[in-house]
């Protein structure tokens, strides 16, 4: 286990209007110190999905975070994004391994058991996440998933905070990123004022969870 805190790993809600997201995600990435970054897009066109990684990544990317889409490894390299998190098959993930790497990240998430954890790990990818917005896991499951995780692999892990509250349980387990989405951009004093409060709870993590 790291005796490093972790670093954040943001998830954005699907968008659709990228101008009017622009000076939100901006506020966001500037908070505090992000790692990775989750754009999600609205529409499935693949055209319009372009147009608005094309549009957004530059701002997360002068920040020195990777900027990655979901799913679609085929619109990584056409979409200037940095690679692909994926949430689906092993036939998937071994796809987008071949397509991509070591050019790009490949992540993946959607890890319902233990098995497929270890698969995806020992197939070559660069994270794996346990929990995330569309995901049923409850926190201590996640939590679990990730202390079990870390005391064995090297893979990286992330794991998904559905409240800022589950922030110290995660860096108790070991995890080397914590990705929020609703908890910080669905706050109404705005992301930024969330992510301000994230880097107080991580900068007050207990000296145990170090």
């Amino acid at each position: 286990m790291s005796t490093d805190l972790p670093r954040l790993y943001l998830i954005t809600p699907p968008v659709s209007d990228w101008v009017a997201y622009a000076p939100i995600l901006e506020a966001a990435v500037a908070a505090c110190d992000v790692a990775c970054l989750l754009l999600q897009t609205e529409s499935r066109d693949e055209g319009e999905r372009q147009k608005i990684v094309r549009a957004l990544a530059p701002s997360v990317q002068k920040h020195g975070i990777a900027c990655l889409i979901a799913d679609d490894a085929h619109l990584v390299a056409g979409s200037g994004a940095d690679g692909v998190h994926i949430e689906g098959t092993h036939e998937k993930v071994e796809a987008a391994l071949k397509s991509l790497q070591p050019n790009y990240i490949v992540g993946v998430g959607g890890l319902a058991t233990r098995d497929s954890a270890m698969s995806a790990g020992e197939a070559g990818v660069d994270y794996v996440m346990f929990g995330g917005p569309a995901n049923p896991q409850e926190h201590s499951e996640i939590a679990e998933r990730v202390a079990w995780w870390t005391e064995i692999f090297n893979v990286p892990c992330v794991g998904y905070a559905h409240e800022l509250a589950s922030i110290p349980d995660l860096v108790r387990a070991g995890a080397e990123f914590i990705a929020l989405g609703p908890a910080v951009f669905a706050d109404p004093r705005g992301a930024d004022v969330a992510l301000r409060d994230v880097a107080r709870l991580m900068a007050a993590a207990p000296e145990s969870a170090r």
